[in-house]
């Protein structure tokens, strides 16, 4: 299949979550403290966020065919029985991504959002408006379900002999250093929120390179094969 038809699925799986933007929002409200409100400034507003938030949720619904497209423009780099460890990983990313979104949602979110919401409010008449809320909170969940990808991404890397195991544990301060600044980048920016960014972000660094020396060893066959054919 080429690749215009993968991306256009995003189409149906907007027009999907569009449909059901609703009970999407009020899932998106619900880490938000009892106490405070969401206001609209505007005429346009309320439908220009429910469509906003329906494109960043449709795009999180056709994460597996991104990935999977992003495996047909590297396939022809790489052996002819890539196919089926891709696939592998796609199915194993899905379940990732997820994984990182439900974290973000259920730990991250309503920390983020008690502290930076109650943060000096005996000075502020505190007014949350619902557009810059529901996006904060959707990239907040779609970032951290990226985040939580890096296996994927490292044994990609790894496989195509961009990256090795080796490389990955002399370079691991570098990659913490790394790992802090891309946490500082997420949506969130307050200590708390950070802290338990971080964490998981180094656990799964820590599983990448172990995933990485135990895939290198079952991939060194595949290696030497493509080598004696005279495929680099």
């Amino acid at each position: 299949m080429t690749g215009r038809p993968r991306i256009i699925a995003i189409v149906p799986a907007f027009v999907l979550t569009f449909a059901f933007h609703e009970q999407i929002m009020e899932w998106l409200t619900e880490p938000l403290p009892d106490d405070r409100k969401l206001v609209t400034l505007g005429v346009t507003e309320p439908f220009t966020t429910s469509v906003k938030v329906s494109m960043i949720a449709a795009l999180a619904l056709v994460l597996p065919v991104i990935l999977w497209q992003i495996w047909a423009f590297l396939a022809p780099a790489v052996s002819p029985h890539f196919e089926r460890i891709v696939l592998a990983f796609v199915v194993l990313a899905t379940g990732l991504f997820v994984t990182g979104v439900a974290f973000m949602y259920a730990v991250v979110l309503p920390r983020a959002l008690d502290f930076l919401t109650s943060f000096d409010d005996e000075f502020y008449d505190i007014q949350i408006r619902a557009s810059y809320y529901y996006t904060f909170a959707a990239m907040t969940l779609l970032a951290g379900g990226l985040a939580f990808l890096m296996p994927i991404f490292v044994l990609a890397l790894v496989r195509l002999r961009v990256l090795t195991s080796a490389r990955l544990r002399k370079n691991r301060s570098i990659a913490f250093v790394v790992l802090l600044v891309f946490a500082i980048l997420l949506p969130t920016v307050d200590p708390v929120s950070l802290a338990f960014e971080v964490v998981p972000l180094v656990l799964l660094f820590e599983l990448s390179i172990w995933l990485s020396v135990l895939m290198e060893r079952r991939w060194q066959q595949d290696w030497d094969e493509m080598a004696e054919a005279g495929i680099s």
